[in-house]
Order: structure tokens, then C-alpha cells, then sequence
């Protein structure tokens, strides 16, 4: 096993984040996805008022992996909750427990943030994904489905007139 450096990215790091995003979404069998730049991770990461973090995977002067996550609210909790939007070890850099410890550091971040939860999604078909998740104490909720509004969708919603105007 290499020894590896977890660490909070800084504005330096917007390339390598780019390009793990880009990676990432190859794997996930959708790189025309991918289409966050440099300049947005810099305004929305480390801009006046963040909408994420990151940490970065360190070994040697090498990027070997990311995980971006953010922090959304329970209601009926009444506390923050850690919410997982990536992590993404390069395949090179695979079995050497890099995941392991970046998982690890989040829930560690959630505890520290008084965090009620800390959650994320997974492709139904990425089964090694699923296993490692599982194995680390993550539990499948298959009554919840995932719902989103996209492009011109939302732009129709959005331009709706409501009966309380």
C-alpha cells in the first residue's frame, strides 16, 4: 500500500478536479456529460459563498482521487446532513485502500459537522461501487426513488404562472 495525503482542495487543484469529473463520468458511461470547467469549480468551490468541498488524494506530487460533497438539511431532524455528490479514485490508483480512507474522512467530517446523516446515489448498475458501499456499512434504500427537473423542464417550470399571482 502507498502512503497517500488526504487534504481540503484549494483553487490550485481546479484542473485536477476538472479532469477526475471527466473520469469519472467516462466510468459512469457518460463523458458528454461532463461538462463543468475550471472557472465554474472555482466561482461555486472557493467563491464568496461555496456550494461545495472537496478533499484531494495526494501520493507523491500525483492527484490519485477526489470526493466532493456538500451539506444539505433534515427537517424533521433539525440537523445538516453530509451529502456525498462524488468520490473517484483513478483506476491505477485502485486497491490501496484510497477509498476506504476517503469514506472514512467523510463520515468523519459529518460527525464533526453534528451531521444526522451522510448519504450519496449510486448507478444501479455499478456493482462494485455497491459492494464497497455496503461493506462499509451503507444500507440500500429501495423504497426512495430519485426525482430531478432538468434543462428546458425547468426553465417551464419555472416560467409557470402560479394561481397565487
Amino acid at each position: 500500500m502507498s502512503l497517500f495525503l488526504i487534504r481540503e482542495a484549494v483553487p490550485a487543484d481546479a484542473p485536477e478536479i476538472v479532469a477526475l469529473i471527466r473520469e469519472l463520468a467516462v466510468y459512469e458511461k457518460e463523458p458528454e456529460a461532463a461538462v463543468a470547467t475550471e472557472e465554474d469549480i472555482l466561482r461555486d468551490g472557493f467563491g464568496k459563498e461555496p456550494y461545495f468541498r472537496c478533499l484531494m488524494v495526494e501520493i507523491g506530487a500525483e492527484i490519485a482521487g477526489f470526493a466532493l460533497y456538500f451539506f444539505q438539511y433534515s427537517t424533521w431532524e433539525g440537523r445538516p446532513a453530509l451529502y456525498l455528490e462524488d468520490l473517484f479514485v483513478r483506476e491505477r490508483f485502485r486497491k490501496q485502500g484510497i477509498g476506504r480512507a476517503l469514506f472514512r474522512r467523510l463520515a468523519q467530517v459529518a460527525l464533526e459537522k453534528n451531521c444526522t446523516r451522510f448519504q450519496w446515489e449510486c448507478l444501479d448498475w455499478n456493482q462494485p461501487g455497491l459492494d464497497f458501499y455496503e461493506a462499509n456499512g451503507a444500507k440500500i434504500l429501495r423504497d426512495w426513488l430519485n426525482l430531478r427537473v432538468t434543462g428546458d423542464a425547468l426553465r417551464a417550470l419555472a416560467e409557470q404562472s402560479g394561481d397565487n399571482e
